[in-house]
């Protein structure tokens, strides 16, 4: 670990402080630096891990303020967007279309429908009642109000 410059090091930490593999890290080392480190050397870099365990305070304190930064940063994300989402799924299912794959432009569908409709979030189903729980429709039928699209959660 002793050979690699404080440059690497600090990559190789930021890079697992934001979720990404030993091996991935590896991979974008050899590609960013053009040098060989194991996965092995890289766990050595997550104090998460039992073999970052030792890694120096200066480290620590750099994984945990990239680790907190990425939590909370979604917007850099271009993903997360619902917008880009929705993009990226007109754009498949028109290729899909076009190359008449229905049954995937048919899944693409129903991802855009839930997307659109916010089948994904935790809704609430609320009832409606009278004065210590009674109903408020003559015999005895409750009203449910549902919060979401078209079904309770």
């Amino acid at each position: 670990m002793s050979t690699l410059s404080d440059e690497v090091k600090t990559f190789i930490v930021q890079q697992l402080a934001c979720f990404d593999s030993p091996s991935d890290v590896a991979k974008a080392v050899k590609e960013e630096f053009g040098l060989d480190v194991s996965r092995q050397a890289v766990e050595g870099y997550d104090p998460t891990k039992r073999a970052g365990r030792s890694l120096s305070e200066v480290y620590r304190a750099v994984f945990d303020e990239t680790r907190a930064e990425f939590l909370t940063d979604t917007a850099r994300i271009g993903i997360s967007h619902k917008a880009v989402r929705l993009r990226t799924l007109a754009r498949l299912a028109e290729k899909a279309e076009r190359q008449g794959n229905m049954v995937f432009v048919a899944s693409l569908l129903e991802q855009v429908a839930k997307e659109c409709g916010d089948a994904f979030t935790n809704k609430r189903q609320n009832e409606v009642s009278g004065k210590d729980g009674a109903s408020l429709l003559s015999g005895g039928i409750a009203v449910t109000f549902i919060d979401g699209p078209g079904k309770p959660s």
